[in-house]
Order: C-alpha cells, then structure tokens, then sequence
C-alpha cells in the first residue's frame, strides 16, 4: 500500500503537492525526539523561550507572500485575504508570548509560621497537536504558541490538504533556534494519528476538527488519563434585534457567513431577525451577497473562492435542495456567480428564508456559503431557538441596547458571546465551546493553564 499523500487544490483539481506519510519508525524516533528534548526544554527560563519564540513569528511574517499563495492553492481562499493568515497567526502568537511571564508565574500564599507554601505550573510534557485546513495557521498556533513558551515539546500533525503550513511552522522555529526536537511534524494517516495518540509518550492532545473525528481522538485517548482540547465546530447563532443599526449589522453577519466560502467554525450558520426589520435585512443582505465576485481564489479579483472539496460543495447544495423541498425561499440567483456548477467545488452563495429547526440547514453543521433566516417575535423565542442546537462555540446578539444584550447573552449557551460583532477571536479571550463544540479551551491566561499542571509545594522549615 502507498503511503503517498496528495493535496488536491481546489482551484483546479491538479495534485498541488504530495508528501510520504511517516514509517513507524519515523514516528517512534520523533516521539522519543521529542520526550527527549523536553526534559532539556523545560530548564529554559521563559524569557529565554519568547526571545526564540518572537524571533520565530519575524521568520515566519517575512514569509507572508509566499505563504499566502500557497494558502490559495492548498485550501482555496482568495489570494486577497490569503495573507490575513498570516496577521492573524501573528497577533494569536505574540500575545501568548507577551503573557506568558504573568501567566505561568508562582502562585504564593499567606505567611504561615513554619512554612512556605507555593503552587508552580510546570509543562506536561510532549503535547500533540492535531491541526484542520481550514484557518490551518491560527487554529494551529492557539495551541503551539503557549505550550512550547509553557516548556513543553510539541509534535504537529497537520490536515493532509495543508502538509505545507507544518513545514514552513517547523522552517521558522528551526531558523529561530528552538532546540532539536521541541517542535516537530509528521504528516500522518489516520491509523497512525490514533497510535500516536497511544503512546505513553504523549502527554496531551490538541484537536480542532469534527465532532467524529473529536470523538475518535477520545476513544483512541480513553484509558491513558491525559488531557484533551477538543475544539469540534458549530452552528453558531446571530440574533438581529428591532433597534439595530441595520446596514452595520447587515455587513457584520454576511461577512461572518460567507468569509472563507463559510468555512468557518465560529461563522454565522443561522440569523434570527426580529420580524418589524426582517424584510428589510433579508433585502439588504441579498444586495449584498449579490456583490461578491465567485472566482478562482489565485485571481485578486475574486471575493469568494472555492470550497475545499467537490464533495463538500455537494454537502451544502444537498442542504439548500432539502431546505427549499421543505418550503424554504432561496433569495439568491445561482446564474449570477457562472462559476457555481453541481459536482464542482465552486457554489455560489446562498441565503434562505422561511426556514425553521426541521430543516437539515439550520440544525446540521452546513460549513459552507449558506445562511438560513429565521423571523421572530421576541427575545425569549430568539434565545431558544439560538440555545436550540447540539453545538455551542459562540452566538452574536445585535442591539443599540448594551445592557440589555448582555442580558440576554447571559442565557446563551455558549463558549463566546458578542455583541455587534462575530466571527473573530480575541487572544485575550479563553477560546472555548460548549455541548459538542467541544472542551478545554485555548488562548488567553486560561489557555496556559490546559498546557501545564499545578504542583504544590508544602515545606516544613522549623524542626
């Protein structure tokens, strides 16, 4: 059997790259590699580590024109956003390094006559970090970032449609002169993922994906009583209240639900609109939607580029066929984007209403350039129907009215709550779901503390 594993663009169908998928003996190396180093990395006083780590994300955004590029080509977002990546990555980076001195500090206690008493966090070990395609350099560095800068060695897999995000990530961090074996990748088959994820060697397991695959990280993990950072998808709620600024909220929610050709774990799947505005915003969000330019993701022209996968693009035309069969309206004219063709991984964008929690659309994870709209009467059926769901990554409430928004954010289930904005993660803020969106979280303070564990220290000092 080859061990061959392509990349196929989405742009064009073309066999992007190829890699070998690593040999248990590849594997069993980079796993002891990696044991190995940690016991040496963790000596590293942490001012030592964010002066290699800051060194590596300057590498890395040196890199951004050909990393945009190769983005484009390997999981087809237009080229004119490629490079937001790589903002992004940056800003998630610099903040877990800038807080890691405070977050990873000795927690004292009062005086007590005898004895000193103190609480450090020290590094787990060898964490395993499990990374999708989608955001494949944000969604990867949540997790890389702080667990090296808490002194633990990381091994990265990456999803096989971007094999080469792990390869420039390892390039920077070796020009940086992280030492050999802290920071490693292997591109994997699945089979191998779960052995990986058996071996004694390992001592976490960070992964973004679905909630199967989630489900088969836990199974494969079960019995090893280690930790897991699950981060498994949504179908996250924005709710569009009376006294809105309509056009700014219009821009906002569109922009949540067809950014990166809606493949988004926090993009917005399902609008609540209060009925008094509900015509106006389904008017104003089909003009629009009608304004972005379906295209081949490498020309600069393009504001919405192919989904990754034929197949996926099939999935989300199989939810709008059911939807509009259960007598949902589809409000945009797919003649209008000539890309869009059935079987291809071009769709144009759609939004739908007179939708409701029986259709596939507004219950399943659509992952793709679909909304549906809902009108309601209240802000109690809003919130129950925003709570109505199997996920909970994070929910938008749009309002003039701050302190009621809060208020109502308050029953939300959820691991975000916004208000007036969507679709964007603060690194400030602990990145966390709810419900089948998943556990652990990354990212702020909070994050640190997945990737290390407290040990007390209890000293007698009068005999």
């Amino acid at each position: 059997m080859s061990n061959l594993q392509i990349t196929v663009s989405p742009i064009d169908d073309s066999n992007y790259v190829s890699r070998e998928q690593a040999s248990s003996q590849q594997i069993s190396h980079c796993s002891e590699s990696a044991f190995t180093a940690q016991k040496q990395w963790r000596e590293v006083s942490i001012a030592e580590r964010a002066k290699i780590c800051y060194k590596m994300i300057d590498l890395f955004v040196a890199q951004k024109e050909q990393i945009g590029k190769e983005l484009t080509w390997m999981m087809g977002r237009p080229i004119r956003y490629a490079q937001g990546e790589v903002a992004g990555m940056q800003e998630r980076a610099l903040h877990m390094i800038d807080i890691a001195e405070q977050s990873l500090a000795t927690v004292k206690l009062e005086d007590k006559p005898g004895f000193t008493r103190y609480i450090k966090r020290v590094p787990l070990g060898v964490v395993f970090v499990i990374a999708p395609w989608n955001f494949p350099y944000m969604t990867a560095i949540n997790a890389i970032m702080p667990a090296i800068m808490a002194g633990n060695s990381v091994i990265l897999k990456h999803s096989a449609q971007t094999p080469l995000c792990a390869e420039r990530l390892y390039q920077a961090f070796d020009e940086a002169g992280l030492p050999k074996g802290v920071f490693q990748f292997l591109h994997l088959s699945h089979d191998a993922t779960a052995s990986l994820i058996q071996d004694p060697k390992i001592d976490h397991v960070c992964f973004t994906g679905s909630v199967d695959a989630g489900a088969s990280v836990e199974k494969s993990a079960a019995g090893r009583f280690i930790g897991l950072g699950l981060e498994l998808g949504g179908k996250d709620p924005a709710y569009i209240r009376a006294d809105v600024d309509l056009d700014a909220a219009v821009e906002t929610v569109i922009d949540g639900a067809f950014f990166n050709s809606g493949q988004s774990c926090c993009g917005i799947e399902r609008i609540y609109v209060d009925a008094t505005i509900h015509d106006q915003f389904i008017e104003k969000a089909c003009a629009l939607i009608n304004q972005y330019q379906l295209g081949r993701p490498d020309d600069s022209n393009t504001t919405l580029g192919p989904m990754v996968k034929a197949s996926a693009a099939d999935f989300v035309r199989e939810q709008i066929k059911q939807a509009v069969a259960q007598g949902a309206t589809a409000h945009i004219d797919e003649n209008n984007f000539p890309m869009s063709k059935p079987g291809s991984a071009y769709l144009a964008p759609q939004l739908l209403s007179n939708v409701d929690h029986n259709m596939m659309v507004m219950t399943q994870e659509s992952f793709g350039p679909v909304v549906g709209v809902q009108k309601v009467d209240s802000d109690q059926q809003a919130i129950a129907l925003m709570n109505d769901s199997e996920f909970g990554l994070t929910a938008s409430i749009f309002t003039r009215d701050i302190e009621t928004g809060i208020a109502l954010g308050e029953q939300l289930e959820t691991g975000t709550f916004f208000i007036n904005r969507c679709d964007y993660l603060d690194p400030a803020l602990a990145w966390t779901g709810v419900k089948n969106s998943g556990r652990g979280c990354t990212l702020s303070s909070m994050g640190y503390e997945q990737l290390t564990r407290p040990k007390s220290f209890h000293i007698k000092t009068e005999l």
